[in-house]
């Protein structure tokens, strides 16, 4: 499968073209990465190919990931974790990568021959946290949203580095309004409708991340206005990484990986098609 990689409004990606016998222009699949196991573009395209797809696949790098790596200093981002986990390192990461995502669109669109439709987005832990923000934003229209263990509520992934850590985090005032801008439970809790939505929730996925997918697909069904286009799948055996560490080039993929990625695959077929 040939691999295009470029960069678009400064931010680099790896495409990967249509399905084979797919002519002219096709729809698009826009994606952001995990920051765990798969945490570069190329290798999150590796993780998740879905090359049954009739669709340009187009991965988005994440700040400080990959090529954007600060000098190439893994400990650059430690660095960042250690001053805030929240107001120096999750927030602004997600926010960035939503920021940026307008006019990297209007780049790739000048680059591949992707059609003008509605996009469909795809993201993974802090990657599925960018894809809520954008669809939250509604700047740009979208056809479908995919999400492989979320991070739904800041809050969790708050959690999750104070135990890693070992220390407790100051919750400033600051920070509380930040993680409650990020709880995309409370963002969906009044939003009538949606474009049609997949969680993707392994079953080894950290407790607090599968709790809050349940809690984001409970509050999608009661108000979208075709409850069965909000679908929540689990995945046996799946963790939360895609992919074995260090997760920075791309890797045979894995067994739970392949089943992401078949699931993925049924889902963009069928909502990319029927347009």
């Amino acid at each position: 499968m040939e691999t295009i990689t470029g960069t678009a409004a400064g931010v680099p990606f790896t495409a990967l073209p249509p399905a084979e016998g797919t002519t002219g222009s096709a729809p698009l699949i826009v994606t952001w990465h995990m920051l765990d196991a798969p945490r570069t573009d190329p290798a999150f395209a590796a993780a998740l190919p879905m090359a049954g797809v009739p669709a340009w696949r187009v991965h988005l790098g994440m700040p400080m990931c990959g090529a954007r790596m600060v000098d190439g200093r893994v400990d650059a981002v430690l660095e960042l974790i250690r001053e805030d986990p929240l107001l120096a390192y999750l927030a602004p990461f997600l926010y960035q990568a939503a920021d940026e995502f307008p006019a990297a669109l209007a780049a790739v669109r000048d680059q591949l021959p992707v059609d003008d439709g509605p996009v469909a987005i795809l993201g993974g832990s802090l990657g599925g946290a960018v894809a809520l923000e954008v669809l939250a934003r509604a700047e740009i229209p979208l056809a479908a949203v995919a999400l492989v263990n979320p991070a739904v509520r800041i809050r969790s992934a708050v959690e999750l580095i104070e135990t890693g850590f070992g220390q407790p985090y100051p919750w400033t005032e600051a920070a509380t309004e930040t993680a409650d801008a990020l709880d995309y439970v409370r963002r969906f809790a009044d939003r009538d409708t949606t474009p049609p939505l997949l969680l993707v929730s392994g079953e080894l996925d950290h407790p607090a991340f599968r709790a809050d997918a349940n809690d984001l697909v409970d509050v999608l069904r009661k108000h979208h206005s075709t409850p069965e286009d909000v679908e929540l799948t689990t995945v046996a055996n799946l963790a939360h990484p895609l992919a074995e560490e260090p997760g920075l080039a791309p890797a045979p993929q894995l067994p739970t990986a392949a089943a992401v990625d078949a699931i993925l695959t049924r889902w963009f077929i069928e909502r990319l098609t029927a347009r």
